[in-house]
């Protein structure tokens, strides 16, 4: 008897054992999955606000940044869900500014700047900036349109005008590029380079055809082309002129000089 009731003590600690490993390993997943989703949402508000903090060098609208304002507001709020102690205080302190923000610009007149006014900034590391932050902007731009975050028109309107900026910032490089490439006597390289600047402004005049930073390249690309086929026809070795037919007939039989 004594042994049975040992075997169900035994039996009964085992199952306690198991059942305490099953709950421990179900605590360490969950919190696994908490930190992984705090995590997550943390790069989702780190990114949000890099690009908002470059949004000054590009013409960005209201829509725009309501739609980045939204975005971190989200990604604050799960992160509320699963975060705790002080981050989750500063968290909340961040949700209460960006529900402000999204408050201000909503009810507040539509801004969509003019796109014609824009102007590539002179520094290169601002301009290699600026193309990471267009190109961040759209992808977050298309990924809220998916999530039906953003009115579909808002979207297209949207997404064409950043098209349009990365065409501009597109050309205003292969012009340079072509200027330096020039400058080192490789015209081949040069000329190709400004004529595919020439069709990229021709596309951006079809969205845009009163829009003067397009009158301006084209002229400046044209004047530029000029140059590179001057330079290359002045380099081009001169063409031995034709000789006469009758000119070697001519040095056959003539006297032949005496010494």
């Amino acid at each position: 008897m004594s042994l049975i009731l040992v075997l169900i003590l035994i039996g009964a600690l085992l199952l306690l054992i198991i059942g305490f490993s099953i709950v421990q390993q179900q605590k360490e997943r969950a919190e696994a999955e908490r930190r992984l989703e705090v995590s997550r949402q943390r790069a989702i508000i780190d990114e949000t606000d890099g690009v908002l903090s470059n949004t000054g060098m590009a013409p960005c609208s209201s829509h725009i940044m309501l739609v980045l304002y939204r975005r971190i507001q989200d990604a604050l709020e799960q992160s509320i869900a699963h975060a705790s102690g002080q981050l989750k205080s500063d968290y909340e302190r961040r949700l209460a500014d960006i529900k402000a923000q999204v408050t201000t610009v909503s009810n507040s007149p539509s801004q969509v700047p003019a796109i014609e006014n824009f102007r590539l900034p002179d520094n290169d590391k601002q301009v290699l900036e600026l193309v990471k932050t267009l190109k961040k902007l759209k992808a977050i731009l298309r990924a809220e349109h998916n999530k039906g975050k953003v009115d579909p028109t808002v979207f297209a309107e949207e997404e064409m005008r950043i098209d349009n900026l990365q065409l501009r910032i597109n050309v205003e490089s292969m012009i340079s590029r072509a200027r330096a490439a020039c400058f080192m006597k490789q015209y081949g390289s040069s000329k190709q380079m400004v004529t595919k600047a020439l069709n990229t402004l021709h596309t951006i005049k079809a969205q845009t055809p009163n829009d003067p930073f397009i009158a301006r390249k084209v002229d400046e690309a044209k004047q530029l082309l000029d140059e590179i086929m001057g330079a290359q026809r002045s380099t081009e070795p001169s063409a031995p002129k034709p000789k006469k037919e009758g000119d070697d007939i001519d040095m056959l039989f003539q006297p032949k000089k005496k010494w």
